[in-house]
């Protein structure tokens, strides 16, 4: 479920663009990314576990602030949605590029502290923020795509998003388990 969370704003955005006005729910998002980094935060929650949360507050500043300002834009009201996934994409590829997966802080969460800087926790995390950040680039990419050449194609941009959000949480519910019990199995090379 903790997977789930980081998202609950992005997903209230996606559900909701299209049946409320575009700035009802960008603000709606916004509200619920600044909520849920309060909560998360008055648990005791580190800031490195909640990049994606923080990253939700920003994007989702910004693009109320845009469909308020220009309710009618297609900027906003066409692009939104593949945007988020590229703001989503720049904060995966980001956080690799800067030695920090995104997921490492969630997974820190989860795990027993002495492993926390283990070869494998740390290769385990650096493979699922790689997933993430490919699919967020995927559905960046192709939804805006879509939205450009085939503005009626609701349904391909629905499955898209879907399909890239759901294989990459199900490969970060699986992954860890298969890649402890490669390197359970991979033989052991003797230290000299």
């Amino acid at each position: 479920m903790g997977h789930i969370r980081s998202f609950v704003p992005w997903i209230a955005v996606a559900v909701l663009t299209g049946t409320v006005d575009i700035r009802w729910a960008a603000l709606t998002g916004l509200l619920l990314a600044l909520a849920l980094v309060a909560i998360q935060r008055r648990s005791g929650r580190g800031w490195d576990a909640q990049v994606i949360e923080a990253s939700a507050v920003l994007f989702l500043a910004a693009y109320t602030a845009a469909a308020f300002a220009a309710p009618d834009s297609t900027a906003v009201t066409h692009y939104g949605p593949p945007l988020s996934s590229l703001w989503l994409a720049a904060t995966a590829w980001g956080s690799l590029v800067l030695g920090h997966p995104f997921t490492l802080g969630i997974a820190r969460t989860q795990t027993p502290e002495h492993l926390w800087n283990s070869p494998l926790f740390l290769q385990i995390n650096r493979v699922i923020t790689t997933v993430w950040a490919a699919a967020f680039t995927l559905s960046g990419l192709g939804g805006a795509l879509l939205r450009h050449y085939r503005p009626d194609a609701g349904d391909a941009r629905t499955l898209l998003t879907v399909a890239t959000f759901a294989v990459p949480l199900l490969f970060t519910i699986r992954y860890p388990t298969l890649a402890r019990a490669r390197h359970a199995a991979a033989p052991k090379v003797a230290a000299r």
